[in-house]
């Protein structure tokens, strides 16, 4: 059967790469910057009552410095800390299906037949995927691993999509005090909208409407900032 034949049926979608190294860090990196730096403002603004816009400023700075390297370091150990994990599992299946490859086909086959093929075709699949090393290694570790060994995350992408996305949603809160803002409120508006987008963005992903992604991740970075400004503005009355 010849795929470019016009009366053959063809495939009419593409499906996301939702598994890639740099899509989660990135989508969890810009909301949380977004998020955990406007609530760290928000308390350096209730705590000098908006009166120093350049501790607010000198505040946003430093958080976005430190969450964004916190960030990355926290992916590249977590992702290389997966990865390394999951490599030291496809080599302990390398050495199990070269030194007793009946079982493993035999294993192989059982996984098939669980999943609807019928016994003796099961059994010929597995033979067959069997005869070449790499490939049965290739198919166990989908089987019973869930990885590609081929397709393993990559530490290093992780940590520069985390450090890049955090610090552009930490920048957000920031950007009106650098065209000569002096109140925190511009700061949070611009981040309410960022944060309302960036839950949109999310839900193209997801079965979740647009509207829905987009006012969860803003109502949550609403209550984040209002309940820190709360804290700045009690701590700075009594240190005041």
């Amino acid at each position: 059967m010849n795929p470019q034949d016009p009366h053959v049926p063809q495939v009419g979608h593409e499906h996301p790469d939702v598994t890639g190294g740099w899509l989660r860090p990135a989508v969890f990196g810009v909301s949380d910057g977004l998020v955990s730096n406007v609530a760290l403002i928000a308390g350096v603004a209730g705590g000098t009552r908006g009166d120093s816009s350049s501790a607010v400023v000198l505040a946003g700075l430093a958080g976005l410095a430190a969450g964004a390297f916190s960030m990355a370091v926290g992916e590249y150990v977590s992702v290389a800390s997966q990865s390394e994990s999951a490599a030291r599992e496809v080599q302990r299946e390398r050495r199990e299906i070269i030194s007793n490859p009946e079982a493993e086909t035999l294993e192989l086959a059982e996984m098939y037949r669980k999943k609807g093929l019928d016994e003796d075709l099961a059994h010929q699949v597995a033979r067959q995927i069997h005869r070449d090393v790499d490939n049965a290694v290739e198919v166990h570790a989908r089987e019973e691993l869930g990885v590609d060994p081929h397709d393993l995350a990559s530490p290093m992408l992780a940590a520069v999509s985390s450090f890049i996305a955090f610090a552009l949603g930490a920048l957000v809160p920031l950007v009106p005090y650098f065209f000569g803002a002096d109140a925190f409120w511009p700061g949070l508006l611009a981040t309410m909208v960022a944060l309302f987008g960036a839950g949109a963005m999310v839900t193209q992903m997801t079965t979740r409407p647009w509207w829905y992604g987009g006012a969860r991740q803003m109502l949550m970075g609403a209550a984040a900032a209002g309940l820190t400004y709360a804290v700045g503005a009690a701590v700075g009355a009594n240190l005041g």
